[in-house]
């Protein structure tokens, strides 16, 4: 199976990218399955309903999100009637929306994708590796489902990379989002699952983190605010992570990173 799982979209530019490249990727990397998350897509700050059938229309599969999941007020409702839009899973009993999702392709075969959250410099929610083993034990790898994804959004390294290794074997691709920067750790561990420790951002890399510069070096540099964050416009790039897994296990033969756009070298994954 060949997934493609894309960092964190930042407001219209990283948007506009994803709509545009995503249906030329599915062609030219012959996708089975994407999967983006879409946190802070709406200027930023969450997500609406609009912005969530733009990313299906283009060929996203299923969305997962963050911290910033509830900036938007429309987001509650939404959540709770479209199963292709995902929050941490590790949020109370009792919050709108689930944590994981299951999609299927024409040929019949099954992804599971898990949202969590970590919780070091994070909101304090539930334990996040709890959550996730109570998930991974309803499903077999490789059997009633053939692709596990588990996006674990946190702050620490440390804390995704413990993820990642607590999923080995059982999971084919674990992968960090939330700190918008592409790390250079992409590997399979020695259970067989793909990892990175963060994707990047999908967004106008001449920024700080997506957002325009003026604001962010005004606090940093004079411990003032001045107004709001607002994401860079300029043209954006995409990146993410590309694995490609052995159908009868679940587990990945490959992954590489992908860097599409203006800013960074571009990388594409060998067809």
């Amino acid at each position: 199976m060949r997934v493609l799982y894309l960092g964190d979209i930042v407001g219209r530019s990283g948007r506009a990218l994803a709509v545009e490249k995503i249906p030329e990727l599915r062609k030219s990397l012959r996708l089975d399955f994407v999967v983006v998350n879409g946190e802070n897509a709406a200027a930023g700050f969450g997500i609406t309903e609009k912005i969530s059938e733009e990313l299906f229309t283009a060929g996203v599969d299923v969305i997962s999100t963050g911290n910033h999941i509830w900036d938007q007020k429309e987001t509650k409702n939404h959540i709770a009637g479209e199963k292709r839009l995902i929050r941490p899973l590790n949020f109370p009993v009792g919050t709108p929306g689930r944590g994981s999702t299951i999609v299927q392709d024409a040929r019949g075969r099954k992804m599971l994708v898990i949202n969590v959250m970590g919780r070091i410099f994070m909101d304090p929610l539930d334990d996040p590796f709890a959550a996730v083993e109570a998930e991974l034990n309803k499903y077999a790898l490789g059997s009633t489902v053939q692709f596990i994804l588990v996006d674990i959004h946190g702050e620490a390294t440390s804390e995704k990379m413990a993820m990642g290794q607590f999923c080995d074997g059982r999971a084919s691709l674990v992968v960090g989002t939330h700190s918008h920067i592409p790390t250079a750790d992409a590997q399979i561990f020695d259970g067989g699952t793909a990892y990175q420790t963060d994707a990047g951002m999908c967004g106008d890399y001449n920024s700080v983190i997506g957002m325009d510069k003026a604001e962010p070096l005004q606090r940093f540099t004079r411990k003032m605010s001045t107004g709001r964050f607002s994401p860079a416009v300029g043209p954006g790039t995409l990146c993410g992570v590309f694995v490609e897994t052995d159908d009868k296990t679940g587990l990945a033969k490959r992954v590489e990173p992908l860097r599409l756009g203006a800013r960074l070298h571009e990388h594409m994954p060998i067809a």
